[in-house]
């Protein structure tokens, strides 16, 4: 049987015992609660409710008026049938992020969802600072479709968009994998090293090169570390100090910790640095490339395989298949060209604060200098994140390593 309904929308400032009063008053009549949802955003409450009605409709509103104006608020009611349920398909969170984000991103982004018949059912902030961040609960997507059209609009807009599955494809354990030079730390570790031998300008150029997609990442690492050759082993010690990690770093492995994530690193750089630097923060995986040091010295020499573009797209690979997690399951942070094919890869390939080239391939982009700000696009809020960090602010390991944030 289709039964009638009342659609009722208080609005006003809140306070303690809006809904408790409503309810009550509605109760006496024996109305059916079908739907329910409110929101209050900068003190001004909005509460929806969707009752059954039946013969009770008149005095269903009349309680309803009643309520409104003991409350001194707005109230509207809108009479159905059934309980205006539709069968949501196509379901997609969109994240926008922006320092500052304008009513131009919104409406551009509004008006190619709609152009593509999508509707976007919720808006939440999870996000005001440094970043604000929105994130759109968006039905009717076709996903591919919309992450190549709001692609456009992101670099039109200069905003960066984000567009994932939504539903049970939004939560659960994941694999996290980070690229380390210019992502996870600020440095890049080569020419840290190089400094110490007087190349750090030639090293710094063919990186610079390898990263845009210039010169073969395997070819310009022995090059740059052909530089390298005579310095002591005792270096390594040296540059594990100067390590600075990226603004957001530790909120990140902290937040993707508590959250029963794994994580892990690939980096073309090297593991004689890089490990001290895992080991401090916890991390579950690492690949990188190892130097050759003959009578503790290094030669200028890889030792094995290079970790590459596709070196680094396994190891995303090998630890999703020890953590038992298909490739939807797993998120790719990196900057550079060889971090594409890890990128393009996982469920989510986020490049972060990249070269031109890598945004263009990658799902999404963050084109702010907050690693943390990665846990918007997973649907993580900052209040959640706050929350978390003052109800056990010892959760996570020591590190000593420096880090802004």
């Amino acid at each position: 049987m289709d039964h009638r309904t009342l659609l009722v929308t208080l609005t006003g400032d809140d306070r303690p015992g809006v809904t408790s009063a409503l309810f009550e008053r509605v109760s006496r009549v024996g109305a059916t609660v079908l739907d329910v949802e409110q929101v209050v955003v900068r003190g001004l409450l909005t509460l929806a409710v969707l009752l059954s009605a039946d013969e009770h409709e008149e005095e269903l509103r009349r309680a309803v008026h009643e309520v409104a104006h003991d409350l001194g608020m707005s109230v509207a009611m809108r009479s159905g049938h059934g309980d205006n349920r539709r069968r949501r398909t196509g379901r997609a969170a969109v994240v926008l992020l922006a320092a500052p984000l304008t009513a131009t991103h919104m409406s551009a982004v509004a008006a190619c969802l709609a152009a593509h018949g999508a509707n976007i059912d919720r808006i939440r902030r999870l996000s005001r600072f440094p970043v604000t961040t929105v994130e759109l609960d968006v039905s009717g997507a076709d996903l591919s479709v919309l992450r190549r059209e709001l692609a456009r609009v992101a670099s039109e807009q200069r905003v960066d968009i984000a567009v994932a599955p939504a539903g049970l494809a939004r939560r659960g354990r994941r694999l996290v994998v980070l690229d380390v030079d210019s992502t996870l730390i600020q440095d890049e570790v080569i020419e840290l090293l190089a400094r110490h031998t007087g190349r750090e300008a030639l090293v710094a150029e063919v990186t610079e090169r390898a990263m845009r997609g210039e010169v073969d990442f395997a070819e310009s690492l022995h090059q740059r570390v052909a530089a390298l050759a005579g310095l002591p082993a005792s270096i390594f010690d040296t540059v594990r100090e100067e390590i600075t990690l990226t603004p957001g770093a530790r909120t990140l492995l902290r937040t993707l910790q508590r959250l029963g994530f794994s994580i892990g690193l690939v980096s073309g750089g090297f593991a004689e640095v890089i490990e001290h630097v895992a080991a401090e923060l916890g991390i579950d995986y690492l690949r990188a490339n190892r130097l050759e040091v003959v009578d503790g010295v290094l030669t200028g020499k890889v030792l094995g395989d290079i970790v590459d573009r596709a070196g680094k797209a396994q190891a995303l690979r090998d630890f999703a298949e020890l953590e038992g997690l298909p490739l939807s399951r797993t998120v790719a942070v990196g900057d550079g060209a060889n971090d594409l094919d890890m990128l393009e890869a996982a469920g989510l390939g986020v490049a972060f604060n990249a070269k031109p080239l890598v945004r263009a391939h990658a799902h999404t982009s963050v084109n702010v200098p907050y690693l943390d700000s990665v846990l918007f696009l997973l649907g993580i809020s900052r209040e959640e994140v706050e929350e978390a960090d003052e109800a056990d602010p010892s959760f996570g390991p020591t590190s000593l390593l420096t880090t802004p944030g």
